[in-house]
C-alpha cells in the first residue's frame, strides 16, 4: 500500500482495511507502505483513524518502485514466508504493471492482473482502443502530447467532441487533474491541470446520464450499481467523503439492462487481460446505451469503495471478498509452478 503516487491516501486507507479484513478472515497479515516499509499497529491505526486524506504525496521521497529494491523490502524478518502479497496500491508505479512485474521476476504470487492487464487499463488511450475493438462502446475521444499540440488541437477538439468536453491525464486515477470543461476558456484552463500531472491530455466526449459500475470478481459480474454525486461529476471528494455520493446496489435497473452492462464489463475485463478482480464504469444514456469509462485493474478497497458495496450487494462481506482475491492468487501461484 501507499506508495508515492497522487492516490497514495487512497491507497493507505484501502490497504489497511484490506489488512484487517484479511486478518478476520484468519490470515497473518504485515501491512507495508512501500514508501516508508513495515507498518506497525499504531501506524495502521493511525490510517483507519483519519480515513482517506486529500491527496499529498511525498514528492521528495523515494520508494521500492521506483528503485526496484523489491528484494531488500521482502528480506524484512517480518515478511519470511511470504505466500501472496495483496496489492493495494493505486496509480503511479503500483498500478500501471511496475510492481507487477517486480513480483513475477520474484517468484511471489500477488493478486489482481499481471504486468499486461495492469498497462493496458492504466492508459485510457489504450484501453479505449481495446474495448471498442472489442464492440464495448465507449466515448470518442482525442489524444495529444505535450501543451504545444494540445493549444493546436482544441479547435478540433471542440468542432469533433462538442463542448462540454471531459479532459483527463490519461494515465491518472481518482479523478485528479480531471475537468469537464464548459466553453474554450475552460477548456484551456483544463489543458493546463491535465498537464500537471501527465505530458499526454486525453480529452473525452462529454455523456449526460446515468453513472453505473460493475464490480468483477473472478469469472463473474456483481451486481451493477448506481452512483449519484453531489457534484456534477463524481470527483476526489464525491468518491472519498462521507455523504457526498449515494450509491446504489444494486442500481434501479431493468433486468434486461443491468445483464447487458454485466456482459460489457466481463467483455471490457477480457478484453483488457485482467484477472481475479477488477471494476468498470460506465455511463448509461438516455437512449439506453451504456458507454464504458474505464477498467480499473486496482479498485479502490476503503469502506467508502465501490467494489466492496457490489459485493455486499451479492452477499460476500469484506472480509469474505479479501479473503477470496487472496485465496485465487495462492492458487494461481501453486498452478503455475505445479506443485
Amino acid at each position: 500500500m501507499g506508495g508515492i503516487s497522487g492516490e497514495r491516501e487512497v491507497s493507505l486507507a484501502s490497504g489497511v482495511q484490506v489488512t484487517r479484513a484479511l486478518r478476520e478472515a484468519g490470515h497473518e497479515v504485515v501491512g507495508v507502505d512501500t514508501n516508508r516499509g513495515v507498518l506497525s499497529a499504531a501506524e495502521e491505526g493511525a490510517i483507519l483513524d483519519s480515513g482517506v486524506r486529500d491527496p499529498n504525496p511525498p514528492d521528495d521521497s523515494e520508494d521500492v518502485l521506483r528503485t526496484g529494491d523489491l528484494g531488500a523490502l521482502m528480506r524484512d524478518p517480518l515478511l519470511t514466508g511470504t505466500e501472496v502479497v495483496f496489492l493495494a496500491l493505486h496509480g503511479g508505479r503500483g498500478e500501471d504493471g511496475t510492481v507487477q512485474t517486480l513480483l513475477d521476476l520474484a517468484g511471489i504470487p500477488f493478486v489482481g492482473s499481471d504486468r499486461v492487464g495492469c498497462a493496458l487499463s492504466m492508459d485510457k488511450d489504450l484501453s479505449k482502443r481495446l474495448l471498442r475493438d472489442a464492440g464495448v462502446p465507449t466515448p470518442d475521444w482525442i489524444t495529444v502530447k505535450g501543451r504545444e499540440e494540445g493549444h493546436a488541437r482544441l479547435g478540433e477538439v471542440v468542432q469533433r467532441l462538442g463542448l462540454p468536453v471531459i479532459v483527463k491525464p490519461p494515465s491518472g486515477g481518482s479523478t485528479q487533474g480531471l475537468s469537464l470543461a464548459h466553453d474554450e476558456v475552460e477548456l484551456q484552463e483544463a489543458l493546463g491541470k491535465a498537464l500537471e500531472y501527465e505530458e499526454q491530455v486525453l480529452f473525452e466526449r462529454y455523456v449526460q446520464g446515468r453513472e453505473v459500475t460493475v464490480g468483477i470478481l473472478g469469472d463473474h459480474a456483481l451486481p451493477v450499481g448506481e452512483i449519484i454525486p453531489e457534484h456534477e461529476l463524481f470527483d476526489y471528494e464525491c468518491k472519498y467523503r462521507p455523504g457526498m455520493a449515494q450509491e446504489i446496489f444494486p442500481a434501479d435497473l431493468p433486468p434486461d439492462v443491468a445483464v447487458r452492462i454485466q456482459n460489457d464489463a466481463l467483455v471490457a475485463h477480457g478484453a483488457l487481460r485482467l484477472r481475479e478482480f477488477s471494476r468498470v464504469d460506465f455511463i448509461l444514456a438516455p437512449d439506453g446505451t451504456a458507454w464504458c469509462l474505464e477498467a480499473n485493474a486496482l479498485p479502490g478497497m476503503t469502506g467508502n469503495s465501490l467494489l466492496p458495496k457490489a459485493a455486499q450487494a451479492a452477499g460476500i462481506t469484506f472480509s469474505d471478498l479479501c479473503h477470496r482475491v487472496a485465496e485465487m492468487a495462492l492458487k494461481r501461484g501453486v498452478d503455475q509452478r505445479g506443485v
